[in-house]
């Protein structure tokens, strides 16, 4: 079945008032409900656009990440919030945060206050920059070490 360009046309023209605002509008409308009360969350460093870890974030995570400033989730292991940098010292201050056109998925933008991010060490011991420090090899769909965060 060809879909013509005047059908497309047509469903735009007639796209819910609802959709609209949640895809246009500029009125936060979060939609928790879609994932059990989650979102998942993506953080970016704002200095290097690196990818330091994903999330997930519930209603609460998010207010409070918005009155804090700093980069608070839903822990899915503990069933708990937590602000990254609490135990270990590793804050995530938030920059900017980003929405997807559906509402559904985050991104916070953020300033490292120190040099790790992820819980697990390198051969130095030290706190990871990243939690993305190895890539899967296509040929072999084995992970390798990137070099850089070794």
């Amino acid at each position: 079945m060809r879909i013509h360009a005047e059908h497309i046309h047509a469903e735009r023209i007639h796209a819910s008032p609802e959709k609209h605002k949640l895809e246009e509008g500029a009125e936060m409308l979060l939609q928790f409900d879609k994932r059990g009360g989650l979102l998942p969350v993506v953080v970016q460093e704002q200095a290097t656009g690196l990818i330091l870890m994903v999330g997930y974030a519930n209603y609460e995570a998010v207010q409070t990440t918005l009155q804090k400033k700093l980069a608070t989730f839903w822990s899915t292991s503990r069933q708990q919030l937590w602000t990254k940098g609490e135990t270990s010292g590793d804050y995530l201050i938030i920059k900017e945060i980003l929405t997807d056109c559906d509402q559904d998925a985050l991104v916070y933008v953020v300033e490292k206050k120190t040099t790790g991010v992820c819980h697990t060490r390198d051969q130095h011991q030290a706190a990871r920059q990243t939690c993305f420090y190895r890539r899967v090899d296509l040929e072999t769909n084995n992970l390798i070490k990137i070099e850089a965060f070794k």
